[in-house]
């Protein structure tokens, strides 16, 4: 068994009903990313949104001014192509893949797969104590919070930007 000296985030990831983790070390970061973009009022202020965690779904390379997306012309954050197919931001509950040792992913969790997104970690609300316990006498430093989660899954984005 592996000790490990990490600091992750956890929540109810609503969309998926079910727990999702998040490396705390990015995740206020990354949220702040997505609440910016969000907050952006017109694409060229969404253009300007620096993002250095998650990739830009409204950035020059993928919608050109010339194109009809004019710096002036207003911005929704859920009318970006990635953010309607739901492939922006990327799924919180995939996260735990990689974040979490692979004999816990197979006890508390298990692989579901969606058709456009990939795979999740459906880890069910009914094991918490025991997940957290788990994690904590390996090291890990465990922190609740549900409402970073879901922003980071970008849950209720159209209510950001409103």
């Amino acid at each position: 068994m592996t000790t490990q000296h990490q600091h992750l985030v956890y929540g109810h990831a609503t969309a998926h009903d079910c727990f999702a983790f998040a490396d705390a070390g990015t995740a206020t970061e990354e949220a702040a990313e997505i609440r910016a973009l969000a907050a952006a009022r017109t694409w060229g202020e969404a253009r300007q949104v620096r993002m250095t965690h998650l990739s830009h779904p409204a950035g020059p390379d993928c919608y050109e001014p010339e194109d009809g997306y004019a710096d002036d012309k207003p911005f929704d954050i859920t009318e970006v192509g990635a953010v309607k197919d739901g492939t922006w931001p990327r799924m919180v509950t995939e996260r735990a893949f990689t974040l979490l040792p692979q004999d816990l992913q197979d006890r508390y969790g298990k692989r579901q797969v969606t058709v456009h997104s990939g795979d999740y970690l459906e880890i069910p609300l009914a094991g918490e104590a025991e997940l957290l316990a788990e994690l904590r006498r390996r090291g890990y430093e465990v922190t609740r919070d549900d409402e970073l989660i879901n922003l980071l899954d970008g849950f209720s984005l159209g209510k950001l930007a409103s």
